[in-house]
């Protein structure tokens, strides 16, 4: 027997090759600036000092062997809250943090300088966009009222 028949009424199954780019298009996209993690309820009591809001961040990771840079990028909860990053690169395979309050920006940390909480515990979405308003990654967590995510 054919090793592409199963018997007498099955059809051949031909497999084609398609050039890289056209096979590309069945795999989801994996963006090169991703959303690793998200601390949105800071541990400990919510008080609002500088160093709890500090303690709510957003991490983002390159995937890529290549430096991005983020001029431009924002970063934005349900709420409009928008953090907007600033002469900002982020090199290839590393990881920065975004954190709520007040800081010195580094390489690994940036600050929003806020004086409030932007992530809400309950439920809320953290959206990346770059420099031209596309839509780049997102994470959610919780459950509206409406029993949405």
């Amino acid at each position: 027997m054919n090793p592409t028949t199963s018997g007498p009424r099955s059809a051949r199954s031909t497999v084609a090759a398609l050039p890289a780019t056209a096979a590309d298009h069945a795999r989801p996209h994996r963006p090169q600036v991703e959303i690793s993690d998200v601390q949105y309820n800071s541990p400990g009591r919510d008080d609002r000092s500088n160093r709890s809001l500090n303690k709510e961040w957003v991490e983002l990771t390159n995937t890529t062997r290549n430096t991005v840079n983020l001029d431009g990028w924002t970063l934005r909860d349900e709420s409009g809250h928008t953090y907007t990053f600033d002469h900002y690169r982020l090199a290839g395979r590393a990881t920065v943090r975004i954190h709520t309050g007040k800081g010195r920006d580094t390489r690994t940390d940036l600050y929003q300088d806020r004086r409030a909480y932007v992530w809400n515990n309950d439920h809320d979405t953290a959206t990346l966009r770059n420099d031209h308003g596309r839509f780049v990654d997102d994470q959610s967590w919780g459950q509206r009222r409406d029993g949405h995510r």
